[in-house]
């Protein structure tokens, strides 16, 4: 047993302690003490001094197989434009014989570097599966989803094929666990959508789905017309029997019955207050990337509608493909210049208890709370801090963040 004392604790799940303790035993929080606290002689104390401490940071979106793209692919004007560019990058690069090395040591790259951030537990989204061991292996807990794609899909057999997939993927490793998720309304079929759907509900576990990102997403919906159209021509995955539902994204998903509790949307930045309000209604968290947004062409999302809808809110920072780093402080940043008048409190729950909840492992993580682990953040502070939550908020260097626990047990 270890008590950590530091110039700030922030919980999380309660305001901030100025030179507070958190006490730790195997692995677990034991108590988070404001002053004055009584002293234990039979517990040593380790003072950390100026810093803050916090719980790990959840990354709810981010896709590290792409990490071998980092500054391969340009941002655009408009989300089609850099598609196009991601798939000529890939085609290009899948030619290439050490494609295959280059791809696990960018990944090996990328979760260094989240752990290096301060994030403990992740939603990864994976084509192909083929880097979740070293995920695994750089201490990351959480899940890593198996997005399908297939616009013309409608055999109902698609999650059955890839099974095999999943199921081996989850043999090899314990602290991320592995389930299906739908990536889109632009490639993906309805029968698909209702197939991810059943086996997300049949198995309790997370699903996921980008969703409302661009205005191409929103014409094609209404009306079968625009660039997403085109491309899906160009691509020759085109459906001559697809009827354009004539409703946005949140409304035609909700229409299939994806959304639930423990089912991540990702995005959002074209949906309406009526569709945020739908979201909200079947208890689905909204998973914002603003720093992506803003590389892709789709501009910046609505934070601070994002949380006056009342739904709720992590945070992802999106894939190196279209983010200059996996720092989440970052991404808080970002939110903080969008959305001055939303509290700094509010947007640390979005990056640590809310995607911790969204995930189902909010009974173990995303908060400095007795019985949960202890995976402790410090994050070195200035001289004279006051307003400690506004500080964490503005912008932390990888430099200043360090880790003060971490368990060894297995979250998921």
């Amino acid at each position: 047993m270890i008590t950590l004392s530091a110039a700030w604790v922030v919980p999380v799940d309660r305001p901030p302690i100025r030179n507070g303790r958190v006490t730790v035993n195997d692995g677990r929080i034991v108590a988070v003490d404001a002053p004055p606290v009584p002293d234990d002689r039979s517990t040593p104390i380790r003072d950390l001094g100026n810093v803050a401490l916090l719980p790990g940071l959840v990354n709810a979106h981010t896709h590290i197989e792409l990490s071998w793209m980092r500054g391969l692919v340009p941002p655009a004007d408009a989300f089609t434009q850099w598609v196009r560019q991601l798939f000529a990058v890939r085609g290009a690069a899948a030619q290439q014989p050490d494609h295959g090395a280059r791809v696990r040591a960018a990944a090996a790259d990328a979760v260094a570097e989240m752990r290096a951030t301060g994030t403990n537990v992740v939603a990864d989204v994976s084509n192909g599966l083929g880097v979740v061991d070293i995920a695994a292996g750089s201490g990351l807990h959480g899940w890593v989803f198996h997005e399908l794609i297939g616009f013309r899909e409608v055999d109902h057999s698609m999650v059955e094929r890839t099974r095999d997939v999943r199921e081996q993927a989850a043999q090899r490793q314990t602290n991320l666990r592995i389930a299906v998720a739908a990536h889109a309304p632009y490639s993906v079929s309805p029968e698909l959508f209702g197939d991810v759907r059943d086996e997300a509900a049949a198995r309790g576990m997370p699903t996921t789905v980008h969703v409302g990102e661009s205005a191409e997403e929103l014409a094609l919906l209404r009306d079968g017309t625009g660039e997403w159209a085109q491309l899906l021509r160009d691509l020759r995955v085109w459906r001559d029997d697809w009827t354009p539902p004539a409703v946005g994204p949140g409304h035609y998903i909700d229409g299939l019955g994806f959304w639930r509790r423990n089912v991540l949307a990702v995005h959002g930045v074209q949906l309406t207050d009526d569709e945020l309000a739908v979201l909200r209604a079947r208890q689905a968290t909204l998973v914002t990337c603003p720093r992506s947004n803003v590389w892709v062409g789709v501009g910046d999302p609505p934070i601070a509608r994002f949380y006056a809808s009342g739904v709720d809110v992590a945070i992802g920072t999106d894939s190196l493909a279209s983010v200059g780093d996996l720092n989440l402080f970052a991404e808080l940043k970002a939110m903080r210049q969008l959305a001055p008048g939303v509290p700094a409190a509010r947007l640390l729950e979005s990056a640590t208890l809310t995607g911790a909840h969204a995930l189902g492992l909010d009974a173990e993580c995303g908060s400095l709370t007795p019985g949960k682990r202890a995976d402790i953040v410090a994050v070195s502070l200035p001289s004279s801090t006051d307003d400690v939550e506004a500080w964490l908020v503005s912008g932390v260097e990888r430099e200043r963040i360090s880790w003060a626990s971490q368990s060894r047990d297995t979250i998921a």
